[in-house]
């Protein structure tokens, strides 16, 4: 494929395969081997993840490590990364990194140079520099830190000139993302003394739960005071260790809504209901609309209803809007109307994601309607449309599930889940394949 290349959806609609089960192994999660990443930079040893994803956003950030002059480096058929920390030190105090289009990599490494000793050169992609960076920005002025914006003010490029902690009590306002709270705490660890970070909002929520247990499970206990504030307690550090990457729930819930949508039931290895990450909740409202979940020594197994007919429901998704587009695409075959709220802040990510839902519905004959925070989606059959992708790597992989059930659904520049999930529709054909088997 090139980038300019199109998928054209193959389109099993009255066929029968309520028989088959499929399992389907998919990469390590994103934004897990991210922050294990950081961590292990800020940790005091050599670090072993295993696992870990392989895709832009994480080649981006471990070449930003190696440009600071970490000692990191990794094996991609192993599926492993080996980072040798050192103990909240950097190696450089000057450096000029490229973080592309990775959140993540964008916000929290912000975070951590933005209170060490230095100057640091940050830019990024076309998409990552219109993306919100000023609420997490702001609060590292208000800590001390100086900063001169290249082009817009509080978008990249920008230059950081850290001075370390000026104060120990912050406000953030993580109203369009979690990441700043997140990022926040992961670089308050390096305090000399306990930081009380207030937060305005509460998007997100169960991303700063996953940020918590791992900082824990790195050594770094952080409090959470009340419902809008956290303290992380100086003079622990974070400590090295081999660490074990789950299985990226975002990546399965596809498959499973794969599963939702043309009647088989689907397991995908490792994920479990204890994970870490909030997009396991996408299975609950699966649930909700006839589907049936088990776990199992492989992983959890989901069912397609046994009476093929998916239920419409009302959804608040904040807890794990990622997989929005994903409910979105698979709406149009339920038996009434799917409204999802709790999603606003998703116009501000990799592209509008609300207006893009709208409007790829829209071309497929499908009627919707747009709310502040939200959309609703009615029942109807889906006629043959280019999905605009917008570079946006969800709207490739969720808009995909959509054309499994309607004839002549087109998916461009497929090659825009390289960010997160670089051989998705290899998968999906394999798995198109075992079904057709």
């Amino acid at each position: 494929m090139t980038a300019t290349d199109i998928y054209a959806v193959p389109c099993l609609a009255g066929r029968s395969f309520a028989s088959k089960h499929i399992t389907v192994a998919v990469p390590g999660s994103k934004s897990i081997t991210n922050r294990a990443l950081l961590l292990a930079m800020l940790a005091d040893g050599r670090s072993t993840l295993t696992g870990a994803l392989f895709s832009d956003d994480s080649r981006n950030l471990l070449k930003c490590l190696q440009e600071l002059g970490f000692t990191a480096w990794a094996d991609e058929e192993a599926k492993t990364i080996t980072v040798d920390g050192l103990g909240g030190k950097l190696p450089k105090q000057e450096a000029s990194l490229y973080v592309g289009s990775a959140g993540t990599a964008a916000r929290f490494l912000s975070a951590c140079l933005g209170v060490s000793q230095g100057v640091f050169h940050m830019d990024a992609s076309e998409q990552m520099r219109r993306r919100p960076m000023a609420p997490l920005l702001a609060s590292l002025q208000e800590l001390g830190c100086e900063i001169v914006f290249e082009e817009a003010e509080g978008h990249f490029p920008f230059t950081l000139k850290g001075h370390g902690f000026g104060k120990q009590d912050i406000c953030v306002d993580i109203e369009s993302s979690s990441q700043f709270l997140s990022a926040l705490l992961i670089a308050s660890a390096l305090s000399p003394r306990d930081m009380r970070i207030r937060l305005e909002g509460t998007h997100g929520m169960a991303y700063i739960d996953m940020t918590c247990r791992m900082m824990a499970q790195f050594g770094v206990d952080c409090e959470k005071t009340s419902a809008c504030s956290f303290t992380v307690p100086a003079g622990k550090g974070y400590r090295a260790r081999e660490y074990a990457i789950e299985p990226d729930a975002s990546a399965a819930a596809y498959f499973y809504a794969l599963g939702a949508l043309t009647g088989c039931s689907v397991t995908v290895d490792g994920v479990a209901a204890r994970s870490l990450q909030g997009d396991v909740a996408f299975l609950s409202f699966l649930e909700q609309m006839g589907c049936s979940l088990r776990e199992t020594p492989q992983g959890l197994c989901l069912s397609a209803p046994a009476d093929g007919i998916l239920r419409g429901i009302t959804a608040d998704m904040s807890a794990c809007s990622d997989q929005a587009i994903t409910l979105a695409a698979i709406a149009p075959f339920a038996d009434s109307p799917v409204t999802i709220t709790g999603i606003g802040h998703i116009r501000h990510q990799e592209s509008d994601r609300l207006a893009a839902i709208a409007e790829n519905l829209n071309a497929m004959g499908i009627r919707c309607e747009q709310k502040e925070d939200g959309i609703t989606v009615y029942p109807g059959t889906p006629r043959p449309a280019l999905i605009h992708t917008y570079d946006d790597h969800r709207l490739a992989m969720g808009f995909a599930l959509t054309g499994l059930r309607a004839e002549g659904i087109v998916i461009e520049n497929p090659l825009c889940c390289k960010k997160t999930f670089e051989n998705y529709f290899d998968v999906l054909n394999s798995v198109i394949a075992s079904l057709l088997a």
